[in-house]
């Protein structure tokens, strides 16, 4: 198939996405309001049940290991935070789109997901070495897991080309969205920003799909968000922490490490507490899924 036709493919199957929940969309829309309260959010997630029994389940987890039960939302909310609520909800629903096995035809699905949920704790870890916001950490922890989001629509409707893809990343020791672009003439980083600007979830978001493999050339107003899930995502590839198809990653130049102010050995130095993040945010996932 010639380009345009992949990307009609890939277009078609995007536009037939579901949209997002009335509830989400509704909370997001919230979240982005600076005068948001919990009482505000209660009220929304109080209306629907299943994610209201989510929020609590998610309290009340290994997740965060608190000593008494928690009964009220209210104060679920306010424990857990606005930033939390919101990627819970969105969490939701993605992973209520993409996160059935038929989606996975090139990909192990759960190798996917552990490598999306490192990006998303390792940059996490990064923000607060950086003293970024405590609010602003799930921000990162969200676009880190949706960084790769691309990738689905690609192994789904074209599992054969994806394939050989990963078979040519393997065989030439070149990154997957070079492999990508070599057999597909599309890479998972144009598909993903495709679904992010369906669901409306963003600029930050946008940019840091969209730019995770091509730092050079962003001007944006999001570059320590997109460095830091950039570096992140470099990380979790090399250690291979889950599996993303990507064994042979860019390695990221200079500058981005004296930017943040982060050194690879720090990187090397946090691979234990990763992993113990890690298993803690698969009960995250648990429950959302």
């Amino acid at each position: 198939m010639e380009r345009d036709q992949i990307l009609n493919v890939i277009k078609a199957y995007v536009s037939k996405m579901p949209p997002l929940p009335a509830t989400v969309s509704k909370i997001l829309e919230i979240c982005n309001d600076p005068q948001t309260s919990p009482v505000d959010l209660n009220h929304v997630i109080s209306l629907d049940p299943v994610l209201m029994g989510k929020v609590m389940r998610l309290i009340n987890s290994a997740y965060y290991s608190l000593p008494n039960q928690i009964t009220s939302l209210v104060r679920a909310v306010i424990m857990l935070g606005i930033n939390t609520v919101k990627n819970l909800a969105l969490s939701t629903a993605v992973l209520g789109t993409f996160g059935k096995a038929k989606d996975f035809q090139a990909l192990n699905m759960d190798g996917y997901w552990r490598h999306s949920i490192s990006v998303g704790v390792t940059a996490k870890l990064l923000a607060a070495r950086r003293k970024i916001d405590p609010k602003l950490h799930e921000e990162y922890f969200i676009a880190g897991l949706l960084h790769d989001i691309g990738k689905i629509p690609l192994n789904n409707k074209l599992a054969k080309e994806y394939v050989t893809a990963i078979s040519h990343t393997d065989r030439e020791h070149t990154p997957l969205y070079i492999s990508e672009e070599k057999m597909m003439m599309v890479n998972h980083a144009e598909v993903g920003k495709l679904i992010i600007e369906n669901w409306s979830l963003g600029d930050n978001l946008i940019d840091v799909v969209y730019y995770h493999h091509n730092i050079n050339d962003y001007t944006g107003s999001y570059r320590e968000l997109l460095l830091t899930v950039a570096l992140a995502n470099l990380f979790s590839n090399t250690y291979e922490l889950g599996f993303s198809g990507d064994r042979y990653p860019e390695r990221l130049p200079d500058e981005v490490f004296k930017e943040l102010g982060v050194e690879w050995e720090y990187l090397e130095g946090i691979e234990d507490t990763v992993n113990a993040e890690l298993e803690k945010a698969q009960v995250f996932l648990k429950i959302v899924s």
